[in-house]
């Protein structure tokens, strides 16, 4: 090996080891819930391909670790090699931002069913509210289960092999779901008290029906503002959000009580927790799925979010209750449904349960009619904003309940 190139060898494993030596901290700039992915009845097996991830970070540093999953895998998932670059737009990457992902100082590992790893810390300097490509490669194996997030609004793509460092997603084929990947924590020195803010809830969290690709969801808003401000511009948002995400019962995916610990209290730095949940658990009084589904009271879902306040305190996260936005008009509203979600809201203003209340319902109501949306916020189905609802919602967030 030449002089130079075996000094450039030994120079960066030493400013790797000593990174991973100093006070740096971990924060979340990005994450979605993982969910069970059915794999397609025809296919034989994802296998033999490259999930490319785009996902748009909130708080920058100069480090990144990445965390794959295979929570909802029923077989050890094997992944071939990882990679994470700056995109530069529609699946491509930003020439000379590439990096290999490695674990334990190797290119490949196993992950165990029902677990997720984390990566070895990646020396690169990423843009607060960029978007990071994180490429996943599965060599040949049988996949069960795949654990993806679903809906995410955002294009991926699927690639044929090993195209983990490919620069464009060439003969790619689109894939709306976020794959394998879960998380993205960046590193900031001690001194920054870097944290997080998690965003806990249902498809309004989510984002349904915001505009693909255009990062319109609510906790983006509320990420931008954070950025803008050079008072909270240390703060990541995490948005664990889940379309059809109910408090009390399973239903598209695990309840709120039984994801909580996962989706909150493990991720990197979380500090504070926005709740807005139950919108889906008070639908369900109209069209119950099963005979476990009993009618729910007002009183359930305050037992429910009073337990997650509690065990958020337990590990000193601050917790803002957000009130549920108008339903009314929706394929699965109901005036029993009305009563239980204005007594439920009345609670999160009034009962001092929470460290700060975000009044959701008040800034998306029509003044005229309070138990439906505003015309120019509502997508459609009454149930949903669209952009410029969710552009209201993540404006009337008070910055300074994080400072």
């Amino acid at each position: 090996m030449p002089k130079k190139t075996l000094a450039c060898a030994v120079l960066a494993l030493t400013g790797l080891s000593a990174f991973a030596q100093t006070s740096a901290t971990w924060t979340g700039t990005w994450a979605a819930s993982p969910l069970p992915h059915a794999v397609n009845p025809v296919q034989v097996s994802p296998s033999n391909s490259t999930y490319r991830n785009i996902v748009h970070i909130s708080i920058g540093g100069n480090a990144v670790r990445v965390q794959l999953s295979n929570e909802f895998g029923t077989d050890p998932l094997v992944i071939g090699a990882a990679h994470v670059a700056i995109s530069a737009g529609g699946g491509s990457s930003r020439p000379g931002s590439d990096r290999a992902l490695t674990f334990q100082g190797k290119p490949s590992a196993t992950i165990p069913a029902g677990a997720f790893i984390v990566s070895d810390p990646v020396p690169m300097q990423v843009p607060p509210l960029s978007d990071l490509i994180v490429s996943v490669y599965l060599p040949e194996q049988y996949i069960h289960t795949m654990t993806c997030h679903s809906f995410a609004d955002q294009t991926n793509y699927i690639l044929k092999g090993d195209a983990t460092a490919a620069s464009n997603p060439d003969n790619s084929s689109p894939l709306y779901s976020w794959c394998f990947v879960k998380g993205v924590d960046v590193s900031t020195s001690a001194q920054d008290h870097a944290a997080s803010i998690v965003t806990f809830g249902d498809s309004i969290t989510d984002g349904a029906l915001s505009t693909r690709d255009a990062n319109h969801r609510w906790p983006d808003v509320l990420a931008a503002r954070l950025q803008a401000d050079k008072r909270t511009a240390h703060l990541g948002v995490l948005n664990e959000g889940i379309g059809g995400n109910r408090v009390l019962h399973d239903g598209y995916g695990p309840s709120a009580l039984a994801r909580f610990d996962r989706d909150v209290i493990a991720q990197s730095g979380v500090k504070y927790l926005i709740i807005l949940e139950g919108i889906n658990d008070i639908g369900h009084l109209k069209r119950p799925e099963n005979a476990a589904d009993k009618p729910i009271t007002a009183d359930d879902l305050i037992f429910g979010l009073s337990q997650l306040v509690t065990r958020a305190h337990q590990h000193g996260i601050k917790v803002f209750g957000a009130t549920l936005t108008p339903y009314m008009g929706a394929g699965y509203s109901t005036p029993e449904g009305e009563q239980i979600r204005q007594t439920y809201n009345h609670w999160i203003r009034t009962s001092g349960v929470f460290d700060g209340v975000i009044d959701f319902d008040k800034v998306t109501q029509d003044p005229a009619h309070p138990d439906t949306f505003l015309p120019e916020y509502d997508s459609g189905d009454h149930l949903h904003p669209k952009d410029a609802g969710y552009q209201a919602m993540g404006d009337a967030i008070d910055l300074s309940l994080f400072r």
